[in-house]
């Protein structure tokens, strides 16, 4: 998880246009570059969101558009929502919001030089932002970020035992980035009664319901645990990836499905 003392200014308005950590880091091997010929390169987009802004559900749909049609050539989109609580004192309380995630924001605020965050916003592999309802530019920027190499990563045996997660990871580490796992939830749905979008069912995927660190040493084989979200009911899918912690790019991701 990120701790951050950021005391960025926050954008309280919503943002919409046209459709169209540890010292880890993984070598880049195996996975290469977008060819007709190769797999797909995985790309991680994170989406900062919420449902108190009228302009979010949008970019919502989008991301779960990306996720399920797979519209990038050579790219596999490996999405996360995540939803932020700057919002939830102007009428509705996002019950999906962590603080841990408006930190996250505001980290990328500063390294993106912006002055303030904004919803809905999303992040392509660390390296690039934009508005989150851009679906030409958003496909542009997975595009491009697909076109570089990542290092190889790889979640096995993922089970779920004693109100845990248990699984492993594969890939080449070495010192100089850190490495992150989620628990996402997917087929979550909300009523909302107050605030911008009073009276909509709004519907997320991949929402995110934890986000910690591994300690070091953590790859190659070895088994890893995280606390199963109580909270969550829905379909999970665990997320790890590896970022270069000078830049905050991503250097590697992988997802998978977890067993309920």
């Amino acid at each position: 998880m990120w701790n951050l003392s950021l005391t960025s200014g926050v954008v309280l308005a919503c943002v919409a246009v046209g459709i169209g950590p540890l010292g880890l880091l993984l070598q880049p091997k195996a996975v290469g570059a977008v060819s007709e010929a190769g797999p797909p390169v995985p790309v991680l987009v994170e989406l900062f969101t919420s449902e108190g802004c009228s302009s979010c559900p949008p970019a919502d749909a989008l991301l779960a558009r990306l996720d399920a049609t797979q519209p990038v050539a050579g790219a596999r989109v490996i999405v996360l929502s995540e939803h932020v609580t700057y919002w939830n004192h102007l009428g509705w309380r996002d019950p999906f919001s962590l603080d841990a995630m408006t930190e996250r924001q505001q980290k990328y605020a500063s390294r993106f030089g912006l002055g303030e965050v904004y919803t809905p916003q999303v992040v392509v592999d660390g390296a690039a932002e934009l508005v989150g309802s851009d679906a030409r530019g958003l496909e542009r920027a997975i595009a491009k970020s697909a076109a570089s190499a990542k290092a190889e990563l790889s979640i096995e045996s993922v089970e779920v035992a004693d109100g845990e997660i248990r699984f492993a990871l594969g890939g080449r580490l070495a010192s100089g980035s850190a490495l992150v796992t989620v628990v996402a939830e997917d087929a979550v749905e909300s009523s909302v009664l107050r605030g911008e979008n009073s009276g909509r069912t709004l519907k997320h995927v991949a929402v995110v319901r934890r986000m910690e660190t591994l300690p070091a040493g953590s790859a190659d084989g070895r088994r890893l645990a995280m606390k199963l979200p109580g909270e969550a009911h829905g379909p999970l899918r665990l997320v790890v990836f590896g970022v270069e912690a000078r830049s905050g790019r991503v250097m590697a991701v992988a997802e998978k499905p977890i067993p309920r």
